[in-house]
């Protein structure tokens, strides 16, 4: 099956105070990181190998990589 995009989810892990990574489309990705710059380095790095180890085929030569970042902040509720 050929892919023309990457997407990658970032999500906070508040416990563990880390950026953890995965996607649906890159099996095997999953990476932490304290912030979301290294987390997206480390993805990139390991990017390669991982689409060559699942024998993935893109249909360009340069792959587009979409991180899209979740983080849930609260705020306190004047009425409390």
């Amino acid at each position: 099956m050929q892919h023309s995009t990457i997407i990658v989810r970032a999500e906070w892990d508040d416990e563990a105070k880390v950026w953890v990574a995965s996607s649906d489309d890159v099996p095997g990705l999953a990476l932490e990181s304290e912030s979301l710059e290294a987390l997206q380095n480390r993805v990139l790095g390991a990017l390669e190998d991982l689409i060559e180890f699942n024998g993935l085929q893109f249909e360009t030569p340069e792959i587009p990589v979409h991180f899209i970042a979740e983080q849930i902040a609260r705020v306190p509720n004047p009425a409390y």
